[in-house]
C-alpha cells in the first residue's frame, strides 16, 4: 500500500512538519494513532473543517488511528491565532451541545467500530485541573519571551492580550502530552495557522516523555482569490444540510474559480490524482463538466449520493431554464400574507436569507435580490399576490442562492 505520507503531499495536503523524512518512515512502517483538535465554537463543522476531516479518511484508509478532539475545554478559552480581538466567552452548556453535534457529524465520515478511532473531549481532563499543579508540571517548560513571538499571540500585542488568552497555547501542549500517554499518541495534525500552538504540544511531549512524536500542518482552504473557502457574502458553508442545504452546497461548488477546480478536486475527493489532472487540464466551457464533477463529488461525501444528485437535477433545471426545481430549498408561507403584501426586507429575514434589515437593504441596494429573474430595485418592495406565477415565485441572493416560495 502507497504511503499515506506520499499521498498527502501529491494531493496537496502537506504544508510544514517536524522530522518530515522520520515522519514519513513512521507512517510506512506501522498504525500511528494521531489526533486533529475541533473547538466547540459552532452548532456545526464547516466546508473548511471538511478538508481536516479528509485527512483523517485518507489517515484512516492507510491503516492510521484517528483521534478527533473535541475542544470542550479549550473552547472555555478559545483560541486567539488570527483573531484582532479576544473571542467571545461561551456558557459551558453550549460548548457543550455543539460539541455534541460535532460527534453526530464526525461520524458520517469515520469508523469509530472498535479499535479503528475515538472521540475525546478535552474538558475531561482540562476542567479538573489544579491550577499551581498544572503550572508547576507544564507552565515551567514554556518560555514567554518565544511565545510572544508567535503570531497568534504578537498579532494581538497592540490590541492587548490577556493571561486568560494566554494560557491557550499551555492547555492545547498539555492534550497532546494526555493523548500521548493514555492514547499513545504520537502525530498532531492541523490547519497551518496553527504551527505555532503545535510545536507547543510536541515539544512538551518530547521533553517530558523523551520520545519521538511528530507535528504537521496542512494548507488551509483557500480560493485562487485568497479568499478563505466556505465564506461567502451569505455566510458559512456548514456541513449541517439544515444550515446549507445540499443544493446551495452543490451550486457554492458548481461556482467556483476556473484556476481552483484541480486544486479542490485533489483535496475535497477521492478521485484518482491521473483523473483530477485530466479534469483540471480542461479547458474553456468544457471546464464545466469539471466543476460538476467537483460539486457532486463534495455533496455525495457530505450528504449521500442521493440529495447529490437532486442537487444537480435541480441545479441543471435551473440552468436550462426549466421549473422542475427538485431540492431547491423552498419554505410554504400563508397566501393571506401577500393578500396583504409583505416588505422585501422582512421576507428576506422570514426565509432566513438575511440576519437583518441592515443586511437586506445592503443587497437590494447593491442589486443582489431578484424575483423570478427581475430584480428587485427598492428596498420599499411589497411582495404581494402579482408576484406569484402557479403559486411559486423564486427568490435569488447574489449569484448562486436560490430559495423558493410557495403559497
Amino acid at each position: 500500500m502507497q504511503n499515506v505520507f506520499d499521498v498527502l503531499k501529491e494531493r496537496g495536503y502537506i504544508d510544514q512538519a517536524t522530522y518530515e523524512e522520520d515522519l514519513r518512515e513512521l507512517l510506512g512502517k506501522e498504525s500511528v494513532p494521531f489526533y486533529i483538535g475541533f473547538d466547540a465554537t459552532a452548532d456545526s463543522l464547516t466546508l473548511g473543517h471538511f478538508l481536516q476531516i479528509m485527512v483523517m479518511m485518507h489517515m484512516q484508509k492507510h491503516g492510521h488511528k484517528p483521534i478527533a478532539l473535541l475542544g470542550g475545554g479549550t473552547t472555555m478559552i478559545g483560541d486567539p491565532s488570527g483573531k484582532a480581538d479576544m473571542r467571545k466567552v461561551m456558557t459551558k452548556e453550549i460548548i457543550d451541545y455543539n460539541a455534541s453535534r460535532f460527534r453526530e457529524q464526525l461520524g458520517h465520515f469515520l469508523d469509530f467500530s472498535e479499535g479503528k478511532a475515538i472521540i475525546v473531549n478535552n474538558a475531561d481532563w482540562l476542567l479538573d485541573l489544579n491550577f499551581v499543579n498544572f503550572m508547576r508540571e507544564i507552565g515551567v517548560h514554556f518560555s514567554v519571551n518565544r511565545m510572544l513571538t508567535f503570531d497568534c499571540y504578537k498579532n494581538r500585542m497592540e490590541q492587548g492580550l490577556t493571561f486568560f488568552e494566554f494560557g491557550y497555547m499551555l492547555m492545547q501542549s498539555y492534550d497532546f502530552l494526555h493523548l500521548y500517554r493514555n492514547h499513545k499518541c504520537k502525530l498532531q495534525l492541523g490547519g497551518s495557522d496553527q504551527w505555532s500552538n503545535m510545536l507547543g504540544g510536541y515539544e512538551l511531549v518530547r521533553k517530558l516523555e523523551q520520545d519521538k512524536v511528530y507535528s504537521m500542518t496542512f494548507k488551509l482552504l483557500t480560493t485562487a482569490a485568497g479568499i478563505k473557502m466556505g465564506k461567502t457574502e451569505a455566510g458559512t458553508i456548514w456541513l449541517d444540510p439544515e444550515k446549507t442545504p445540499p443544493y446551495e452546497l452543490y451550486q457554492y461548488m458548481r461556482n467556483v474559480d476556473d484556476r481552483d477546480v484541480e486544486k479542490f478536486l485533489a483535496l475535497l475527493t477521492f478521485l484518482p490524482m491521473d483523473e483530477v489532472r485530466r479534469l483540471g487540464a480542461l479547458e474553456g466551457s468544457e471546464i464545466n463538466k469539471a466543476k460538476e464533477v467537483l460539486a457532486f463529488e463534495v455533496t455525495k461525501m457530505i450528504h449521500g449520493e442521493e440529495e447529490a444528485s437532486k442537487a444537480q437535477q435541480a441545479a441543471r433545471a435551473l440552468f436550462a431554464g426549466g421549473m422542475e426545481e427538485g431540492s431547491i430549498p423552498f419554505t410554504e408561507m400563508d397566501k393571506a400574507i401577500f393578500e396583504k403584501g409583505i416588505g422585501i426586507l422582512d421576507l428576506l429575514k422570514e426565509l432566513e436569507l438575511t440576519k437583518s434589515n441592515g443586511e437586506g437593504r445592503r443587497l437590494v441596494e447593491q442589486g443582489g435580490i431578484t424575483i423570478d429573474d427581475v430584480k428587485v430595485d427598492s428596498i420599499d418592495k411589497q411582495v404581494t399576490l402579482d408576484d406569484f406565477k402557479d403559486g411559486k415565485i423564486m427568490i435569488r441572493k447574489g449569484k448562486k442562492v436560490y430559495h423558493q416560495v410557495r403559497i
